[in-house]
Order: structure tokens, then sequence, then C-alpha cells
């Protein structure tokens, strides 16, 4: 990815052109033009393409474009390498994001249908499963998604670097909400990190802390070349209090609205760049910790790093942008937006096909005899999934039953056919029967 086109000397413009760009002011095209340059948030690299008034060159639009954001930036206690402190504003569009998360994220999307709610833990996990899949992969965890998947849910373990970072990332997840009632310290995102990095590292050393001075950690492309070089090592526990204090403080000191918090933490940690390794996973797992904390417990079941893994050069354009622009996060801020509103709408939509089915597959269930409702959620889902593969730990773990139940579910299922078994290692593993349609209709019919 290259890096972005410098925007021009605004200020200098500005100076050598104030009347001009004083016109300005009263012109509606302009104003049009500066409602779309904040619509979609852009940055001098796509703005210079905009058509432009008639008599108004791009350099001159941009310099009243930056005049206007000036005046709405809101400064925050993070600080750039030059000591400048970094800022945002929220024009309508990241309003409007706003207001469609607290309409739609408000937790109550899985309990408005019984079908759902039933399922409501095996949804977290696949959603902490994809997380960790996607979160993985955009820091270069070269696997597949649905061998990953298979890893996790069969719970065999890792067999190679990748995997085991898909599995540190799972768990890690998993294990957010057991920290959301702490204040965020130093300690904390060292034990996030960790778990993170958990054999990982070609210095295994570096799990748990912050870097020294020998470690420079720059952030390369695939073609390396340098896109970032974060602040000296000597400054960082600074820079992590200073963070720290922020993310901690009462709300009604000054109010901003805890999406955008948690999205500034989630910059502002990965700008730092504390870590050797893992800075990208820890600094969203740190936006997630803060989601939870603020009760916004929808975030649970959504998968941020799905988005951002299908454009991983406009994420890392955002944190660009946010950087060359005088430190202005409300590019980052904005992605971050659009992204959640995505994965919002994956979220309702996949959550629409599946209450249709389950509805259908429920229909097709209940006359089964003899099966209990754990049974019946592993029977809906091998419908659905035919290529499912299911262990004793595994359900044990969706269903927080103890082991020998969780033996006797899926036995009981494999003695009537549903389920077929074999065993790796110590292991036995389940999966769907090939005729398992044909058995339960002919139970269904044989009534």
């Amino acid at each position: 990815m290259k890096i972005p086109e410098k925007a021009p000397d605004w200020k200098s413009i500005l100076r050598n052109n104030y009347e001009t760009v004083l016109e300005l002011t009263t012109s509606s095209e302009i104003a049009n033009l500066l409602q779309r340059a904040n619509r979609e948030y852009l940055y001098w690299d796509r703005f210079k393409y905009l058509p432009m008034p008639e008599g108004v060159s791009n350099e001159i639009a941009w310099s009243y474009l930056k005049l206007t954001r000036l005046g709405q930036i809101r400064r925050i206690p993070a600080i750039d390498k030059h000591n400048i402190q970094f800022g945002y504003w929220r024009p309508d569009s990241i309003l409007r994001e706003l207001h469609y998360i607290d309409q739609h994220a408000g937790g109550q999307i899985l309990v408005d249908d019984p079908s759902i709610a039933s399922e409501k833990s095996r949804y977290l996990v696949n959603s902490i499963m994809e997380e960790a899949i996607a979160s993985s992969q955009l820091e270069g965890a070269a696997t597949t998604r649905r061998k990953a998947k298979e890893m996790l849910r069969s719970g065999r373990r890792p067999e190679n670097h990748a995997e085991q970072m898909i599995l540190n990332n799972y768990l890690t997840i998993r294990n957010i909400n057991n920290v959301i009632n702490k204040p965020l310290t130093p300690k904390l995102l060292n034990d996030l990190q960790a778990s993170m990095t958990k054999d990982t590292l070609e210095e295994p050393d570096a799990s748990g802390r912050f870097r020294n001075e020998n470690e420079q950690n720059q952030v390369v492309d695939n073609e390396g070349h340098v896109l970032y070089v974060p602040p000296p090592a000597n400054e960082v526990q600074k820079r992590i209090e200073l963070l720290c204090n922020w993310a901690n403080e009462e709300q009604d000191k000054e109010f901003i609205h805890p999406v955008i918090k948690a999205i500034i933490l989630h910059f502002w940690l990965a700008y730092i760049h504390p870590f050797v390794d893992g800075n990208g996973r820890t600094a969203r797992a740190l936006f997630y910790w803060y989601m939870l904390k603020n009760k916004y417990w929808m975030f649970e079941y959504l998968s941020i790093s799905r988005i951002i893994v299908k454009a991983p050069a406009q994420y890392a354009k955002a944190y660009l942008y946010s950087e060359m622009d005088e430190q202005d996060i409300t590019y980052f801020i904005f992605f971050n937006l659009r992204a959640i509103h995505l994965a919002i709408e994956e979220l309702r939509l996949y959550l629409d096909k599946q209450q249709k089915e389950l509805r259908e597959t429920r229909k097709f269930l209940r006359d089964y005899p003899g099966l209990n409702h754990r049974q019946h959620s592993i029977l809906y889902y091998a419908l659905l999934h035919p290529d499912a593969v299911y262990t004793i730990e595994f359900h044990k773990n969706v269903n927080g039953i103890v082991y020998q139940t969780a033996r006797t579910d899926l036995f009981d299922l494999e003695k009537r056919g549903l389920l077929e078994k074999e065993k790796r290692g110590k292991a036995f593993y389940f999966i769907p029967s090939s005729d398992i349609y044909k058995k339960l209709r002919y139970i269904k019919e044989k009534q």
C-alpha cells in the first residue's frame, strides 16, 4: 500500500488567497461540496477529484474545507511524536452513525424471537470465533476461515503459528467480560497482550511487557515499505499511563459518546505501539473491552474485524490520514463507525435468516422423541451446517454443562444414528450423519 499523498499547505493557501476564500462563505455550491466531503470524510487524495465550482481550484476549496473543520475539532489528551494533541469532531455523518448504533446495538436483537434467544450461547461463540479469526488475519495469520473454525470447534491443538494466534485471540476475547469492571491499567494491557501472543513470539520474553529501546517495531506493508514509526520506547510508559487515565475518567466531567471513546482508545493504543507484537489485536480487544464496559452488550455478537479484513488498505489509510492531516482522528472514527454499521447489518441479516431456518427446522424436529433441548440445538445446527464438527469439550463449554452430561448427549445422538463418531488421538469427534435428513423424516413419518 502506498503512503497517501501529502495534502497542500492549506494555511499558506489561505494566507495568500484570504479574500477569495472569504467569498466562498456565501456560495451554495461550495456548501454542497463541503457537505459531500464531510459526509464521506474525504482526505485530499480523494477530495481533489471532486467536481469544483467554476473558478475555484481544488487547493482553494481544500483550504476552505480545512478551515471549517479546524473550527470544529475537539482536542483530547493523546499527543503525537511532536507533542501536538490529536482531536476529532462530529459531522452529521458521524452523528447519523452513532444514532444508528444506539438504535440497533441495545442488546435486544437476540431476545425478540424465542428461537433465537435459545441459541444465544451458540451465536456468541460463533461471533467470537469470527472476530478472533479476522483480527488475527489482519495481523498476518495465514490460514482459511474454515480450517480455523474447525480447529476452534473441535478443540484440537493449533498446528502452526497462525492457528496459535487465532486460538490466543479467541481465548482473550472470551475472557474480556471477566475484566470489564476493572479500571484500565498498564498491567491489564500487558495481560491482554500476553494472552494474545502466547507461544507465538520469536522472543518469548517480549510477551506481557512494553518494548524496550532496542525494539523500535516499525509498521511496514507487505512489500516492506515503512508506513509508520511509533514513538520512542522511553516514552511508552508515560503515554500508556495517560491513555489509562483518560479511559478511566468519569463521563460526567466531559461527555464523549462511548462508541467514539472506544474507537479513540483503539487508535491511541495502536499509535503508541507499546508492544513488540500484538499491538493491533490488543487495540481491537481494548475497543471491545470499553464497549462492553459501557453496556453495549450486542457488541459481544459483532465481529468488527470481519468487516475490516475485507478492506485492510482503507483501515491502514484511516490511521495514516489521522496522523498526516493535523492529528484529525475523525478519519479513523468515520471508518470504524461504518465498519460497525456494516457488522450490525450483517448480524441482523444473519439472524433474520436463522430465525426463518430455525422455525422451519423446529417444525421438522419437534416430533422427534426423547431429545433434550441441547440435543435439539445440535441437530438444528447439524441440519443447517452439515460440515460441522463437535467434540465433548466444545459441547460442554457452549452449554455450560459438566463433561459427563455433554458426553451422554453426543453418544446418545450417535447411538440414534444422527451423528457419526470417530476418534482422533484421545478425543472423540462427532459429525452429522450423511443421511440425517432421511432418518429424521423416517421417524416423523413413522409417527
